[in-house]
């Protein structure tokens, strides 16, 4: 709410109010008042809020996710990375996909390039050179895990980068563009009654 100043109002005598004000609040609160704001359930898609978070580490789940971040998704933002977890968790929700994070990402694996993430495809050996950035992609993996807020891709159950356009692209709706790759969900079949 604005309030109006009264002329004789003097800047010196509103900041000085001011500064009583904020004496009043607890430095906690003054703290979070004044920090970067965060998404839905607290999260932040900042680099300093996963600095924060203690080293991740997990089971068979978080291991196979925290690898496809890594592999998919280690040079996109932090907020890409938390897109394309977004949509590997979308498919372990979805029946149309298997109901694990490993079934998931290892969908059609065996085949060349007819798996689902390229790199467990592709015909090469996959080894992790970036222990950071495995460190920040473990911390996604297992704030994802837990049940981290999945706004970002609107639902997306497929992405691609923007460098390729798949065929099933034209079909699907595009749900979202973040960083190098664009998000889409399979169109929702409207019953006929």
């Amino acid at each position: 709410m604005v309030v109006p100043v009264q002329a004789d109002t003097s800047v010196k005598q509103l900041v000085g109010k001011e500064k009583r004000a904020l004496g009043t609040i607890p430095a906690s609160r003054l703290g979070a008042l004044l920090s970067r704001p965060k998404g839905a359930g607290g999260l932040s898609y900042s680099p300093e809020f996963l600095a924060s978070m203690p080293k991740a580490s997990g089971d068979e789940q978080w291991r196979c996710l925290a690898e496809a971040l890594y592999f998919e998704a280690r040079g996109e933002s932090i907020r890409g990375q938390f897109a394309v977890a977004e949509v590997i968790m979308n498919r372990v929700d979805s029946p149309l996909f298997p109901n694990t994070v490993c079934g998931v990402i290892n969908q059609g694996t065996g085949r060349k390039f007819a798996c689902q993430f390229t790199y467990t495809c592709d015909g090469h050996a996959e080894h992790i050179n970036e222990p950071g950035a495995f460190a920040r992609v473990g911390k996604i993996a297992k704030l994802m895990l837990k049940g981290a807020p999945r706004s970002l891709t609107k639902g997306a159950t497929y992405y691609h980068t923007h460098a390729v356009k798949p065929s099933w692209s034209r079909k699907f709706q595009r749900t979202a563009s973040i960083g190098v790759h664009y998000f889409y969900s399979r169109p929702r079949l409207v019953s006929q009654n």
